[in-house]
């Protein structure tokens, strides 16, 4: 079985501030610093740093040396990374005192997927192999309907929520991952317990996993519901600590682990990944978690 993740990679801006700008005001920020990013990569780097060989598919702009070389210093497979002339996609975050942020996303390279390409990507993996996507790429559906038609298992992070989700057929997906956010987006329901409901209603043969920030997090399958705390921290910057918990939850399944314990070891990750700054920087590798 191989892992493939079909999605982004930033430049993140990231500025230290006081607190998030409200319209209209003007507040130098304290520093700025800037990392490798992007829901994609950041998932990328959590799978590899979990223990796991995948490899990575998608566009980088000219000033995307540092986000090749971020990918193989962590041992994820770049053959199905391509530059073109377009910029990166990027970030601009906003980090204040207590760890919160705020982010501006600039999709760039990472709109630039075309058909072709994908199919290009695709033709080298088969039925039973993973294929983990996030919304911050271009052709989402069409890479939905073509990984299905192979046999893949789908695992979608639908976020950031917009129109182009209501173009793919979400029953292809066999693994949901999103925040309270998400799940109200996608199902109209505010509560987590109706949250995981309607999700059962409308994708039975799904998983769905709910992170609650401070709350933790739940699991659904065809086996029950599944919660889970968090362990806490003195939070320093939040912006990877749903991708963490993706990438190290991803992981447990991949190896059979009981998913309490998957989820355990999840929220372990996630918590170290918010005591430090930065977006991909700020993920541990498994021997920190266990």
């Amino acid at each position: 079985m191989k892992v493939l993740n079909f999605g982004s990679l930033n430049l993140d801006y990231v500025y230290q501030m006081q607190h998030i700008l409200i319209p209209g005001e003007t507040q130098a920020s304290k520093g700025r610093d800037i990392f490798c990013g992007g829901k994609g990569l950041n998932q990328s780097i959590a799978l590899a740093r979990a223990g796991i060989s995948l490899y990575h598919a998608g566009m980088i702009g000219a000033e995307g040396d540092i986000l090749l070389k971020t990918c193989r210093e962590n041992g994820i497979s770049t053959e199905f990374i391509r530059k073109i002339p377009d910029p990166c996609g990027h970030t601009v975050i906003q980090v204040d005192e207590d760890g919160q942020n705020c982010i501006l996303l600039f999709g760039g390279a990472n709109r630039s997927i075309t058909r072709e390409f994908a199919d290009e990507v695709l033709d080298s993996f088969e039925k039973g192999d993973i294929l983990l996507l996030q919304n911050e790429i271009n052709e989402l559906d069409y890479i939905i309907d073509k990984g299905y038609e192979k046999g893949m298992r789908i695992i979608l992070n639908p976020s950031p929520y917009d129109d182009a989700l209501d173009a793919c057929d979400l029953t292809k997906v066999s693994l949901f991952l999103m925040n309270e956010i998400e799940g109200y987006q996608i199902t109209g329901e505010k509560e987590p317990e109706a949250i995981l409901k309607k999700m059962k209603e409308r994708y039975p043969q799904a998983g769905a996993v709910l992170t609650l920030g401070a709350d933790g997090a739940l699991y659904q399958d065809e086996t029950g519901i599944y919660q889970q705390g968090i362990f806490k921290v003195k939070a320093v910057d939040t912006t990877a600590a749903g991708d963490t918990f993706t990438g190290y939850f991803i992981s447990s399944l991949i190896e059979g682990m009981p998913v309490q314990k998957g989820l355990e070891m999840a929220a372990k990750a996630s918590a170290i990944a918010v005591s430090r700054p930065g977006a991909a920087a700020s993920i541990p590798r498994r021997e920190e978690v266990l």
